[in-house]
């Protein structure tokens, strides 16, 4: 296993990243412990979750992944071997995960509430990385397509920083970072850090695959410049890229089967794109997922690749990937692939 640092805070995480958040969904606790200790043997160090998840958010599995987390941490003793990544709900028309049930926002009180909240799920007194999940604008993500015009209402970016330094001093949070932002968002953070003294942006977690590859319009540039790494979500488009929904599919347990909200994954042109690669791996010898995940892994501006699995069997075939020597033959099929389609799954 290969290891990065974590912008510039000198935390060293595995290029391999746990995703969490089909833990109480559709992984048991009994599961995501045996995942989490075969992640630990692998070398793998790096664990993401979320106050939200399990996904999709419900009022009733909310907050259970954290859980997960933390009677593993209770009963294995291990926290000083894994850095463990947890995040705010960004604003949205979620009213369950505040105590008095207004809609979630990124406002001192919020933070302060969550992060509270998340420490104790997870039987820890500190998080390695607190992540903002959303912003608190109103913005196009998510695998919105079109402009839309934005709200002047959020909360500044010196208010939200105010109050995650709060945290950090005390002892709360090492690290902070962002997730589905964009390029003003990102270097509005860094700007105001910068200026004030206040905590840094040390990633930014959004989604990226070989069929998404926006990041690389202006944010990639802000991550190698401004070392605020890209920890890419869905490599594999939710299992798209696996080849396991083609033609219709709908396998058994499946993700699309059980919970329909894969649309993002769905769009024109996306299957054939989706095809191309599938067809690519199997002609170099290669799983489907394997040349995905180690596409990402091979970017420049990539801190961590996110993975997720509900059988051990995936998880092994997803954590060997990380092994594979990326090729320079690899690189220009799957770049004269990407001018052909290019991103059919923003």
């Amino acid at each position: 296993m290969q290891y990065s640092q974590l912008g510039r805070t000198g935390i060293s995480v595995s290029r391999c990243c746990l995703g969490t958040m089909t833990w109480g969904s559709q992984n048991d606790e009994a599961q995501a412990h045996r995942q989490m200790d075969y992640a630990l043997e692998r070398g793998v160090n790096f664990w993401d979750t979320a106050e939200m998840y399990a996904s999709p958010p419900t009022p009733e599995t909310q907050g259970a992944t954290e859980r997960n987390i933390g009677s593993w941490l209770a009963r294995g003793g291990k926290r000083d071997s894994i850095v463990l990544a947890s995040k705010v709900a960004g604003r949205s028309p979620m009213t369950w995960l505040r105590d008095d049930g207004s809609p979630t926002r990124l406002t001192r009180a919020h933070i302060d509430e969550a992060v509270e909240k998340s420490l104790k799920r997870l039987n820890t007194d500190y998080l390695d990385l607190y992540q903002l999940h959303w912003p608190d604008r109103s913005v196009r993500i998510f695998g919105g397509m079109t402009y839309r015009d934005y709200d002047a209402d959020y909360e500044g970016f010196e208010a939200i920083l105010t109050a995650l330094d709060a945290h950090v001093k005390a002892g709360r949070i090492r690290a902070v970072g962002v997730s589905n932002e964009t390029a003003w968002g990102v270097m509005k953070f860094v700007e105001a850090a910068e200026r004030l003294g206040l905590p840094r942006m040390a990633s930014i977690q959004n989604a990226y695959s070989l069929v998404n590859r926006t990041f690389e319009f202006g944010l990639a540039e802000i991550a190698l410049r401004e070392d605020v790494g890209l920890l890419a979500y869905s490599p594999l488009a939710q299992g798209a890229l696996t080849g396991k929904y083609l033609d219709g599919a709908l396998p058994a347990g499946a993700r699309k089967t059980l919970y329909n909200r894969m649309q993002r994954y769905d769009g024109p042109g996306s299957q054939e794109a989706i095809r191309s690669y599938v067809d690519l791996a199997r002609e170099q010898g290669l799983a489907p997922e394997t040349l995905a995940l180690k596409f990402c892994d091979s970017r420049p501006f990539v801190t961590a690749t996110i993975i997720g699995a509900t059988t051990m069997e995936q998880l092994k075939t997803d954590i060997d990937a990380f092994d594979l020597d990326w090729t320079e033959t690899l690189d220009k099929a799957v770049d004269e692939l990407h001018i052909q389609r290019p991103n059919p799954c923003p």
